[in-house]
């Protein structure tokens, strides 16, 4: 790999703990639903919410429906085994709003995060940070803006905002554009194989999965990922490593 101009990164899961964040909100709001549930009921329920997450934000990302719509849509399923009725919008998106006051307080980078964008700005002088994100742009900002991030960013790159989705190659054609980059010349980081890293080598940058949790790929991804020169890590403690290797 010949060392990048620019390093793209993924937002949710790469540099901030969403996972941990969604998991610690989640928890906190089953207490008001139900107060008899014992660690493995909540664990399960807390997976639930996670499922529920996957599928309805899936939905927004397609157009099936819109942002408040795929919130609502989580929160009624959710309680829906506790007889909550959530059918108003309002009552509903009011909600969730409690969800997300327990999830924002929870917000966190991870450890390996600003270690790891410091010893790449080290190692490479001049290089510039940008980052795309599937997500509604006020939203991710305000996670930026809260966890320190926006002063190193160069440019910013939502869905939301652009109308279009990873993997879909416009999105990083948008992203070098706005940099003034071949694709050549930008590494891409996220910790979803097709989403991210396959998304970005399709489309001719350096794609990088950021494998954190050590999740077994889909044999159809891993096959592509070989194709089309996929890297993997395990942290972000290992990329520097990465791409400053000649």
């Amino acid at each position: 790999m010949s060392a990048p101009s620019v390093v793209l990164f993924d937002l949710d899961d790469t540099l901030f703990a969403h996972r941990e964040a969604v998991d610690a909100a989640a928890a906190t709001t089953l207490r008001t639903l139900s107060a008899d549930l014992d660690a493995d009921a909540t664990l399960a329920e807390v997976a639930r919410w996670t499922e529920l997450e996957e599928q309805h934000y899936h939905r927004y990302l397609t157009g099936e429906l819109d942002y408040l719509g795929q919130r609502r849509a989580r929160a009624r399923d959710f309680v829906a085994p506790y007889g909550l009725d959530l059918s108003d919008d309002a009552t509903a998106e009011s909600w969730f709003l409690d969800y997300l006051r327990g999830y924002r307080s929870a917000w966190v980078l991870h450890e390996d995060t600003l270690p790891a964008m410091d010893a790449i700005a080290a190692a490479l002088p001049g290089v510039r940070f940008g980052m795309i994100t599937n997500g509604d742009l006020d939203f991710q900002l305000a996670k930026l803006d809260a966890l320190l991030l926006t002063g190193r960013l160069e440019h910013v790159v939502a869905s939301g905002e652009v109308g279009v989705t990873k993997p879909d190659a416009r999105i990083f054609e948008l992203a070098v554009d706005l940099f003034d980059v071949p694709p050549a010349d930008a590494v891409y980081i996220g910790d979803r194989l097709r989403t991210d890293a396959i998304g970005a080598a399709a489309a001719g940058l350096t794609g990088v999965w950021l494998n954190r949790r050590g999740v077994e790929p889909d044999p159809v991804d891993h096959a592509e990922a070989e194709r089309l020169g996929v890297h993997v890590i395990r942290g972000l403690d290992e990329l520097p490593a990465l791409l400053t290797r000649s």
